[in-house]
């Protein structure tokens, strides 16, 4: 029966392994074929005057990324990765690659971003890059079990839409038989809607679309989102939610990741709860006193104010209490001061990972909030008409897994830390 690499241990006897040629190394009366596959190495030692010949013929066929099946004898050695070597009586090629590679699979040279997601076959059979994608399943794994063992009921939303979540013009239009239709932005309205519906407590893991005109390292027009919505909370209640799903996820690559971790290189920290919070008023007063640029009480926080103010605060932080003019309509006014809401954004020192507030769940209240953004209530017909038949007070927040991944593991580049990203440019592959 087949093993995967790891599963060939200095105490195995035989073996039969396939996995792809990482290396070759040819010294003459030996020669080494370093087997890869997503678990591991693997060294295949052929002696030249003791091999079969159908394997030294295989052997001196085979070229680097083939798919191979070898079988033998394995030995414990220490110069070997592992600690052991497999003996080959058989070496088959299963698939063998052409050459040249398009890039170099065993890092000795460097490939650009754009090469290596052209060829992200090849890209990620990369130990660093697979890591970063064990990494992010252990992530999705770890978030679904939290949510239900908290309680939380999964639901699936639209990703087809005839009006946009927040109003705006970031959004994808498509045709849809004879009528005009959008990709979606947020579940935002969907997961609202599941609150009038008694389902009390949702989640969705799933892609959204911006047509957002950035092209930086931080920005993609698909996404994936994760979202929560709960009933008879308040922003609060929330925000400590999302600090137990944040130590949910590194918790689960602390406990499950570590050669991961390791083959990243990278210094790995659970973070420390309760984040602190800094209302916007006092965020805009740290990044005022550190940046150049002209900052001031209801302007959006640039990239350089952003840093600005992660360098001040240098852990995982809220930013709350948000002016109402510049936070989505359904964000929840404070009674006694209705110029601020209850909304608040998660931010990592580098970037924002997550936004959410307290919902306005009043029908009225809702549609003058609407209005005043310069929105038309008739186009929302079908998410307002839930808020006049008894809906609930709740609140929610949406977090990005890609900007979680990104800082989690200090990736240089959102591209990598998703398969197939789409920004301004990228259609394929």
């Amino acid at each position: 029966m087949r093993k995967y690499l790891n599963e060939v241990t200095p105490e195995t006897e035989t073996a039969k392994v396939i996995g792809w040629v990482h290396e070759i190394r040819d010294l003459g009366g030996l020669s080494f074929y370093i087997l890869r596959d997503r678990t591991g190495f693997l060294q295949a030692t052929i002696v030249k005057k003791k091999a079969p010949e159908a394997v030294l013929n295989a052997a001196r066929d085979v070229s680097r990324e083939s798919v191979v099946m070898v079988s033998g004898i394995v030995k414990p050695t220490e110069k070997a990765p592992g600690g052991r070597e497999l003996i080959p009586e058989e070496f088959e090629i299963i698939s063998r690659a052409e050459t040249p590679l398009p890039l170099d699979v065993s890092e000795k040279v460097l490939a650009e971003v754009d090469t290596r997601i052209d060829n992200r076959y090849l890209d990620a059979r990369r130990p660093k890059i697979n890591s970063i994608f064990s990494i992010r399943s252990n992530v999705t794994r770890a978030l679904y079990e939290f949510m239900f063992s908290e309680g939380f009921i999964n639901i699936t939303t639209s990703k087809i839409v005839a009006a946009a979540t927040e109003g705006g013009t970031e959004l994808f239009p498509i045709a849809y038989f004879d009528k005009e239709a959008f990709l979606n932005q947020s579940p935002q309205l969907y997961k609202q809607m599941m609150m009038a519906a008694g389902f009390d407590k949702v989640f969705e893991i799933g892609p959204i679309f911006r047509a957002e005109e950035h092209n930086t390292t931080r920005h993609l027009n698909e996404a994936t989102s994760i979202d929560v919505e709960v009933s008879f909370a308040d922003h609060n209640d929330v925000m400590e939610l999302l600090e137990k799903v944040i130590i949910a996820a590194y918790g689960a690559v602390e406990k499950n990741c570590q050669n991961e971790i390791e083959t990243l290189g990278i210094e790995f920290e659970v973070p420390k709860t309760p984040f602190p919070k800094v209302t916007y008023a006092e965020a805009i007063d740290i990044a005022a006193i550190s940046i150049d640029e002209e900052i001031s009480y209801g302007d959006d926080l640039s990239t350089a104010a952003e840093r600005a103010i992660g360098d001040e605060m240098g852990e995982h932080y809220f930013i709350t209490d948000w002016p109402t003019s510049i936070k989505p309509y359904y964000a929840m006014p404070y009674e006694d001061e209705p110029e601020i809401c209850k909304a608040f954004d998660l931010m990592h020192p580098k970037m924002e990972l997550s936004s959410g507030a307290q919902r306005i769940h009043q029908h009225d209240l809702l549609v003058e909030q609407i209005r005043e953004k310069g929105l038309s209530p008739d186009s929302f017909e079908f998410y307002l008409k839930p808020f006049r038949y008894g809906m609930p007070p709740h609140a929610g927040w949406g977090l990005g897994m890609e900007r979680l991944i990104m800082t989690m593991l200090d990736l240089p580049n959102i591209r990598e830390a998703v398969l197939f990203p789409r920004d301004r440019h990228r259609l394929t592959p």
